[in-house]
């Protein structure tokens, strides 16, 4: 049997299945993998690449569907002979070689990454960004390691009126990212307590966690109850920081309740050196009650480090982030992280900064609620007309739902989608671990129009009620 190591992507924009998918065609294709080559079990590479079985699974079905491999009862997959494929030249192998998101067509592709840029306030921006450059601001030298003070100062107003955070803008760090900042506070926090182990929401937001495990840490998957994180598992972890996104988890869309926050500020509060990383990405957009108050706010012994961004708010492309630091980590600030120059531009800095006091951000975010509650709603009204058998969750919040199903497993969901043209994204690409097999998947809304909404659920309803589809 062969081992597979295939090299997954997150920056990539495809399901984790589609790129495994497509590393063992391109393999079957150039002979790398030869007739009657055995291929791992789902369970066995499942473990190998650290993801779901079903998400395995659904690469292999694509594959025994294409005729690249086949199901051997009792035996396993091994891969088919394809005669005269090699024989292709390399001009030839290139047209024809695509992967499922090139040769499918998808009519609507229900992502949940991305935001509408349809209404952006581009003629405001034009101007803020004009006047900037209008003043002739030493904005082309390198600023300061922790972004300009002035923007700083905007942020830390913006987090205390917005979301409760109490925070000096000389603890705010800004950077080009999540990503950037994740991996400057692990060098903080190793500089200050050692090699550390981190605790993290298991179904998890998996790029936070191919940062941490990619720089050699030990990460943990901490399972979820209807509250959050499950403190007990947590504390029985041996993990020093546990990373949550409490105001809307990403992505079952869990918001953690106040009796579960305190209980995590109290294992934080039990040993020097825990803490808690409170991923706060889209917590503009909730569509039922009060916008819920940021865990940071409620830290009285600087447990909390507060991450946040503009990406869902403004535009993913913008890549400006901001992490808010306790008092007790800006002495490791000073000592390592100062060394490192601030990775986003000032003219973007000082044009963001503009548009949030000349109160062009405040508009458009309100703007941009009220469009996508319409898209939120239209989407809960189409799903209601599938009939019995399905459940929805995770919609009080944010830019995605959760579809469930008493009769289809997450596979079936999938496949039977994208033979309707519609892309539709499994929940169990985001499990730390080998899990059980899901029924659910993800619908993101916010890149799609209302008509295409509908237009949507009415060909996932045909699929998924079809029988011997």
């Amino acid at each position: 049997m062969k081992e597979l190591s295939v090299l997954l992507d997150l920056e990539a924009g495809r399901p984790i299945y589609e790129q495994i998918y497509d590393y063992i065609k391109r393999e079957i294709r150039e002979g790398k993998l030869k007739f009657e080559t055995k291929l791992p079990s789902t369970r066995a590479l499942s473990e190998h690449l650290n993801v779901s079985r079903s998400t395995v699974q659904l690469a292999y079905d694509q594959l025994v569907s294409e005729g690249y491999i086949e199901s051997r009862p009792c035996r396993g997959y091994y891969v088919l002979k394809l005669d005269g494929l090699y024989d292709l030249t390399a001009v030839e192998y290139k047209e024809i070689h695509r992967s499922i998101s090139q040769t499918v067509k998808y009519e609507i592709d229900f992502s949940p990454s991305g935001i509408e840029l349809d209404n952006f306030p581009y003629n405001a921006w034009r101007k803020v960004s004009k006047n900037v450059m209008a003043e002739e601001l030493d904005l082309f030298n390198i600023g300061e390691p922790q972004g300009d003070y002035s923007f700083r100062e905007t942020i830390a107003s913006y987090l205390h009126e917005s979301r409760g955070v109490n925070c000096s803008p000389d603890n705010i760090i800004v950077g080009a990212g999540d990503q950037y900042l994740l991996m400057l506070l692990d060098r903080l926090l190793c500089a200050e307590h050692g090699n550390i182990s981190y605790a993290m929401e298991n179904p998890a937001y998996r790029k936070a966690y191919f940062v941490l495990n990619g720089m050699g840490r030990t990460v943990i998957p901490v399972p979820l109850d209807e509250y959050g994180m499950n403190v007990g598992v947590l504390r029985n972890s041996g993990a020093q920081v546990a990373y949550v996104t409490p105001s809307h988890h990403y992505p079952l869309g869990i918001v953690m309740s106040i009796g579960r926050r305190m209980e995590m500020l109290g294992w934080a509060n039990e040993q020097q050196g825990r803490y808690i990383i409170e991923d706060d990405y889209d917590s503009e957009f909730r569509y039922r009650g009060k916008p819920i108050p940021a865990l940071q706010g409620l830290d009285h012994n600087g447990k909390v480090i507060y991450i946040g961004t503009f990406s869902k708010s403004i535009s993913p492309g913008l890549r400006i982030s901001y992490m808010v630091l306790p008092d007790t980590l800006m002495d490791s600030y000073a000592k390592v992280g100062i060394r490192y120059s601030n990775t986003v531009s000032r003219i973007d800095q000082n044009i963001v900064n503009l548009f949030i006091k000349e109160g062009y951000y405040e508009r458009h975010l309100n703007k941009m609620r009220g469009i996508y509650k319409t898209k939120h709603d239209a989407l809960l009204a189409a799903l209601k007309k599938m009939g019995k058998g399905y459940r929805i969750s995770g919609e009080s919040a944010g830019l995605h739902i959760l579809l469930s199903s008493d009769k289809l497993s997450e596979v079936e969901m999938v496949q039977r989608a994208g033979r309707k043209g519609v892309r539709v994204y499994p929940l169990s690409e985001h499990y730390l671990d080998s899990h059980e097999e899901q029924n659910t998947i993800i619908l993101g809304y916010a890149r799609l129009r209302e008509e295409e909404i509908s237009r949507g659920i009415t060909l996932l309803s045909e699929a998924f009620n079809e029988k011997n589809m």
